[in-house]
């Protein structure tokens, strides 16, 4: 990518603030059509940097922080529900211990999903966060409503048989997969390229974005980009593992790429200076921050 059609992306990157939109694919991919003009701010898993993640009091901050997406990863409950939790155990985030899939919702509803954040970070300590409960996919939306994004995260098929077609039809239920296109208000990512592909054939309509996990610094050939845009409209992959070469042939084949969990301000700056399309973290504001400043530039 030459510096003048580098400078060209940035621009339109940075005038998207806020715009509601999401960035391009491929006409010719077959996939859902995006705009070119919008920079996303991917809260993860909410305002996590100052609220415990997946929660509701995490959610709201991130929206409210300017996060263009409220990002939720899945795990699927003994009795078949779809929560909002990273870790396929529940030991981490809340006072439970052993695996997700080995309990019901209303076991899962019994515990405390915030205590945790208090001790973990007494200086963002906040007495409400004591008891936050366990949040459902459904709860989220309802709570949110239809009109929020939403950035979700699928699990291993072999881990969860069946989440795709839980999540397809609680979205569908919502009338969130009806809002394609430029105003999509769903993307859903995965590490699981059998996941996606999953939700591909049944619903060729959602923008999917593939995560890659790099053990080492990012490589990727033109064959591997032409296999992904065969079914997704990005990729999202550390931002420790990639440099500014990568990112420019991941958007020369008209991918977006978003990469995950940038924290510091310097780091922000330096990926939106190479061309990043967007990119997760759990402070949204700082985020906003860095977008003001380099529009005013």
């Amino acid at each position: 990518m030459n510096t003048l059609v580098k400078n060209i992306c940035l621009s339109a990157a940075i005038i998207g603030i806020g715009a509601g939109t999401v960035q391009t694919a491929s006409a010719q991919s077959g996939h859902p059509p995006m705009n070119d003009n919008k920079f996303m701010n991917i809260a993860h898993r909410g305002g996590s940097g100052y609220a415990p993640e997946h929660t509701l009091p995490s959610y709201q901050l991130g929206d409210e922080m300017g996060g263009d997406y409220i990002e939720l990863d899945l795990q699927m409950t003994k009795d078949g529900r779809l929560i909002a939790m990273h870790d396929e155990t529940l030991d981490r985030t809340t006072n439970g211990t052993g695996l997700v899939k080995d309990y019901t919702l209303d076991q899962i509803k019994e515990l405390d999903a915030g205590s945790w954040f208090n001790r973990m970070y007494p200086d963002r300590a906040k007495s409400e966060y004591n008891g936050l409960k366990v949040q459902t996919l459904e709860e989220v939306i309802q709570h949110f409503g239809k009109d929020k994004h939403y950035y979700i995260e699928t699990k291993s098929p072999e881990v969860y048989p069946g989440m795709e077609e839980k999540l397809l039809k609680i979205l569908e239920d919502y009338n969130l997969t009806r809002q394609n296109g430029p105003s999509s208000r769903v993307i859903i990512q995965s590490f699981s390229e059998a996941s996606l592909q999953k939700v591909h054939d049944l619903n060729a309509n959602i923008p999917l974005v593939q995560l890659i996990d790099y053990k080492k610094d990012a490589t990727i050939t033109d064959e591997e980009l032409d296999h992904y845009e065969e079914y997704a409209v990005g990729l999202g992959m550390s931002y420790k593992k990639i440099d500014e070469a990568y990112v420019e042939k991941v958007r020369e084949h008209d991918l977006l790429i978003h990469p995950y969990t940038v924290l510091e301000k310097e780091d922000m700056k330096r990926l939106i200076e190479w061309g990043v399309t967007g990119m997760f973290t759990n402070y949204p504001d700082r985020l906003e921050e860095v977008l003001k400043e380099m529009k005013k530039k």
